[in-house]
Parts: C-alpha cells; structure tokens; sequence
C-alpha cells in the first residue's frame, strides 16, 4: 500500500526544548495510523508540522511522493489534510450547515456581486452527513445546542466538505459518551473504507487495538518505532514503548489506615442535578463515585465546593455542619478541589507555572500588599519536584506544557493549601499512562498521610483500582455503594445504568450513611 503522506528525519525546536528529533511517521490511503507517546513525547507539534501550524526545522513532508511545504493550516488544508482537535473549533452562534461549509460555502453571482447560496449549503451538508450515516442532525440547527458527540460528527463533516485525504483525529473520545465513543468508531471506519488516512492520537490503548492498523510511537521527541497492530503486539509493548520501561502497577493503591468521618453530607441537593445525596469520606480513604456522563457526579462536587452552594440538606466536617456558600469557605474548611476541566476551571494557562501554584495561598505568602517573590519561587521549586513536573523552568507559561504536565500543575496548586479534603474529578483525562501512573501514586500517598479524597472518574478500572469504597450516581442520587472487595465492573455499571440498591440490600441512602462500616 502506498504512503499517500511520508515524513522523514523531522525536527523542530523551541526555546529551551527540542520539541521533535530526527522523527519518522508515514500514513497510508485507506489506514488507520495511530499515533502514541507520553505527554511531552512530540506527537502535538508533529502533527502541527502535518496541518501547517509549524514548519519543521530540517526533515522533509511529501504528499503523493512529492515534497510539499505549507506556511500556514490553509494552505495545508487545501492539499486535502484537516485537523480535528481535542477542543473542537466551532462556532456556537452558526448552524451546522454554517459551520461545516464556513470559508467555503457555495455561492452565486449577482453582477459585480456575489451572495451565499444556503439553500444549497443545506442540501450538501445533508448529503455529507448522510454519507457518515447520520440522518438525526439538523442542519439549520445551532451548533452550540448541540452534544460533543454531535459538534463533532459536523467536524468530520466539515473536513469531508474540504474533500479531505487525509484526517487528523487529536483525542477525538476525550469528553464523549459511550453511545458517542461507538458512533464515532463507525465513522472512523467508514472513511478508511472511503480510502482516507487517518491519523489518530489517544491515550487509550483499548481505541489503538481497536481501530488501529498500525501505531508509531515517539518518546521524548524521538522516534521509537512502528508496529503492526496484530496478535503479536500487547498493551504492555507500547507501554513500554512509550515510556521506556514496563509499568508493573497502574494503580499504586498502598494499604492505609482508614481514620474517622472528616467530610459529610446529608441530604444534598441542588436541582435539578443533585438530589437527596447523602455519603460520608474518612481520613485515609479514597473514595471513588462512579456514574455515566450527566449522572450529577460533578455537580456534587461543585455544590461541596460551593461553586454552586446546596439548597438544602447539611455539610459537615468533623462532624460539626459548616456552611459554604462560596469556594473561598469551602478552602477555609481545608477542601481543594482539582476540576475536570483543568484548562478553564483549572489554571490560568497563560500564566506560569509559579505564578499558578501560588493562587491558591497567595494570602500566605504575601508581604502587606506585595507577594513574597522568595517564598512563591520556593513553593514553585518544592512543587515542580514532588510531581515530577516536567518544564524547563518555574517560568515556563502554563500553556506550553503537556496536559499531564497541566494537570499536575492543578494538583500542586491545591496541594499548596494544605487540604483535609481532595476532590478530584477526572482526575487522569487526557494524560498518558506514564502520568496516570504518577499522579494515581501521589494519591495513594496522600490518603496515606490522612487525606480524605473524593475520586470522580468515568474510567472503571481506575474507580476499582484506587478506591477504598465506591459510591454510585444516577439521575443526580447516590443509588449504590460497593467496598473494594465487593466491587466489580460489573456490579458498578449494573447500578449506573439501572434501578439497583446497594449491595447490602439497604437503601443507597442508608448504605451511603453508612460511610465506611462496610470496610
């Protein structure tokens, strides 16, 4: 089969790193190339080199055996190559007739003139995407009332449109539904049949077995190699491709001496999302909430947070009921809570990285009215060590780094607060296994140390491996609690998907009050 995309002996460096080093990467009409490696490890600016963002410093790009060069993404697309990102770059306020066809939308001309043909627009963006066999979207319907799912099946409609070869897919199951996960694989393989190559970057492994013909994967910025996807090839093989060493435990849970009740609520709500939720975390204790998206898991998080105060039912830390109405409150009663959308609730990525670990304790480490530059460098220096953040400096804005290097950035920030209390929510999205690996390590050892954690995550292995108890949500109530002897896969998607009680036969709220005499 015939590379119809080829890139040889590419490097790129930036101020302080070399981004890419020497790479090799081809893709084939017709294939499904995925595209691997750890946070940092090169795959983002490559493929920018691919869509015209960057230009290689030396290395060679040929399309159809012929070296090509593009100064800019349009350029780029008007070969045939289109990009869709992780955060999709569409407009809200436009159909998605208006999207998929916005550049280049039929036209007609009137004299000197000519005006948009959007009847037409409609029509074909019809045919496109009754081509990827959706027939439930509606054209003239706006694109910000739409689901991700949706929002991104017009992005592959709107690459198709530009009669894309070759499609660039950057994290394309970050924030979807498992409905959405399975429709987007139908896609992804329809267009290899078409004949389109697809580049496809994922921190899944499962997704690579899954769709993938062949996988690369980069290290550091170097190429490490290329393997068929076969029976020969394992889950392990490209964790250690990736990370340069095998990862015997994924999921670090050390044994820790479960302390008393520090945080609970009773009776919680705030609607429509959050409904009578009653549960109890002690010192010690990782406790998991599991549900499908839309299930309240969040939004229980951000009422104990006081990002949107409760309306009713009480919070209690050591057993004394605290009110919080406001998250500087809920600081105040030592809870941090790290949020699943670490890019705008998180960080302040325009930001260093000093300057983002310091937010969260700025009135400690201030000077009268000025910050204590001494004490924020050396907070910044003690929290780059303990997480292993990789950057080439303090000074390094927030925004250049990887999303596992991000993340920990979110987790070092709070750390600063010294909390009693750590909600995490989704607290591994978006990063690779060797970040995974670490930050599930730094929360084993905080629950060593008396932390009481709240662990939201869709990831099933990663809700069984490190928690100490699980609690289930659905429909904005907690419908279910398993101990970690009790807990299977199984049994915790039974009860996110279905009427259930707990384990023990009680009710979720009784069970859920019971905090952890199950344990």
């Amino acid at each position: 089969m015939a590379a119809i995309l080829e890139l040889e002996n590419i490097s790129k460096q930036f101020p302080g790193v070399k981004a890419l080093d020497n790479v090799h990467f081809e893709v084939n009409a017709g294939e499904v190339h995925a595209l691997l490696g750890e946070n940092g490890a090169g795959k983002s600016t490559l493929i920018k080199i691919i869509s015209g963002v960057h230009k290689p410093d030396t290395g060679t790009m040929k399309l159809d055996g012929q070296p090509v060069s593009f100064n800019n993404p349009r350029e780029a697309q008007q070969a045939g190559i289109a990009t869709i990102y992780q955060e999709l770059s569409l407009y809200p306020e436009l159909t998605v007739a208006e999207n998929i066809f916005m550049g280049h939308a039929p036209r007609r001309k009137f004299g000197p003139f000519e005006a948009v043909q959007w009847g037409k627009a409609n029509e074909q963006a019809r045919e496109i995407l009754a081509s990827l066999d959706i027939h439930d979207l509606d054209v003239r319907r706006k694109v910000g009332t739409l689901t991700v799912g949706n929002r991104q099946r017009v992005e592959i409609a709107k690459a198709l449109s530009l009669n894309a070869r070759i499609l660039i897919m950057d994290e394309p199951t970050a924030a979807l539904t498992e409905a959405d996960v399975v429709r987007l694989f139908d896609i992804v393989r329809k267009l290899r049949e078409r004949g389109v190559g697809i580049i496809y970057i994922s921190h899944r492994l499962h997704e690579v077995f899954e769709l993938a013909d062949r996988v690369t994967v980069l290290r550091d910025g170097q190429y490490v190699g290329t393997r068929p996807v076969d029976k020969t090839l394992t889950e392990n093989d490209l964790v250690s491709m990736m990370v340069g060493r095998t990862i015997d435990n994924l999921f670090p849970k050390l044994d820790t001496e479960i302390g008393p009740p520090v945080l609970e609520v009773r009776h919680l709500s705030r609607k429509p999302m959050t409904r009578d939720v009653s549960f109890k975390i002690c010192a010690g204790e990782i406790v998991g909430l599991a549900g499908l998206v839309g299930s309240g898991r969040s939004e229980v998080a951000q009422v104990i947070f006081g990002i949107n105060p409760a309306e009713s039912g009480e919070i209690l830390i050591d057993g004394k009921p605290v009110t919080i109405k406001n998250p500087g409150q809920a600081m105040n009663h030592g809870i941090a809570y790290v949020p699943e959308d670490r890019g705008t609730q998180g960080l302040v990525r325009q930001m260093r990285i000093r300057e983002n670990v310091s937010m969260s304790v700025l009135k400690a480490i201030r000077a009268g009215i000025f910050i204590n530059r001494r004490a924020e460098r050396s907070l910044a220096v003690s929290t780059i060590k303990q997480l292993n953040i990789r950057a080439y400096s303090m000074e390094q804005v927030v925004n250049k780094l990887s999303g596992g290097n991000q993340q920990k950035v979110v987790v070092g920030k709070w750390l600063a607060s010294k909390p009693r209390i750590l909600i995490m929510d989704e607290p591994t999205r978006g990063i690779d296994v060797g970040a995974k690996a670490e930050i599930h390590r730094l929360m084993s050892e905080l629950a060593r140390e008396g932390l009481a954690v709240l662990m939201i995550s869709s990831e099933l292995p990663e809700i069984l491996g490190m928690s100490d108890r699980i609690l289930v949500m659905r429909g904005g109530r907690i419908v279910a609690e398993f101990s970690r002897d009790e807990a299977t896969q199984e049994r915790i998607a039974t009860a996110m998907m279905s009427e259930s009680i707990s384990a023990n036969g009680s009710s979720a709220t009784e069970a859920a009050l019971s905090g952890s005499k199950a344990l």
